[in-house]
Parts: C-alpha cells; sequence; structure tokens
C-alpha cells in the first residue's frame, strides 16, 4: 500500500531528517542484477559530534516504506561532522527499481523544494 501524504527523506537518526544534498554514484554489475549506490554529505545537518554515537543506519523513508543500510563511515574533524559516506547496496533487479524510484521521488522533492524557494 503506497502513502502518499510520507515526504521523502533521509534520516540518519530516527524522526532527523537530513537537510544536505548527497553526492550519489551508482554501480551495478554487468548482469545488471547487483549493485550499490554510494551517498556522500559534505555538509551534514543531522548528525554532530554530540550525537554521532546514534547512528545505527541510513533510512531512505518515501510513500512505499523504507530502505535502509548500515553501511556509514564518519570522517570528523576537530568538532564536527566533515562527511558521511554511506552504501545502499542492492541484490535483484526487483530491489534495484524500488531503489531507483526512491531515488526518483528524493530528487524530485527537492527540485520541487528548490522551485518554491527560488
Amino acid at each position: 500500500m503506497v502513502n502518499k501524504k510520507v515526504k521523502v527523506k533521509i534520516q540518519f537518526i530516527r524522526g532527523k531528517d537530513e537537510k544536505d544534498y548527497p553526492e550519489i554514484r551508482l554501480y551495478r554489475n554487468p548482469d545488471g542484477h547487483k549493485g550499490k549506490a554510494t551517498y556522500k554529505f559534505y555538509n551534514p545537518s543531522s548528525i554532530s559530534v554530540e550525537n554521532f554515537n546514534m547512528v545505527e543506519k541510513m533510512y531512505l523513508i518515501d510513500e512505499e516504506g523504507e530502505l535502509s543500510t548500515r553501511k556509514i563511515d564518519l570522517s570528523l574533524s576537530g568538532n564536527c561532522i566533515k562527511e558521511i559516506k554511506s552504501t545502499y547496496s542492492w541484490n535483484s533487479q526487483e530491489e534495484f527499481k524500488r531503489f531507483m524510484r526512491f531515488a526518483h521521488r528524493h530528487a524530485q522533492s527537492h527540485i520541487n523544494t528548490n522551485e518554491k524557494t527560488n
């Protein structure tokens, strides 16, 4: 069941949306079934030195539900989080299609947000 009222978002801490828009790179095996997406956040807003120990997963949330990954690397510099790198992997064509629906919705939500502020 699809819930159209759910906002498309990325969270590292439940209930706290990440506002930084990541650099995303996709990699797929030659057969097209397995692959991964790497996310790099250069100015993360939801994680600080005080709360980084609360990070367990990256949650990709949209109207279809939630995707998540535990593959997260944080780069610290002094008293701030310099960068977050996270990797979401898929193992089938169906998982890839689901991820791409999320990615499209996430991109559209940022386009719509930017249009409203301009």
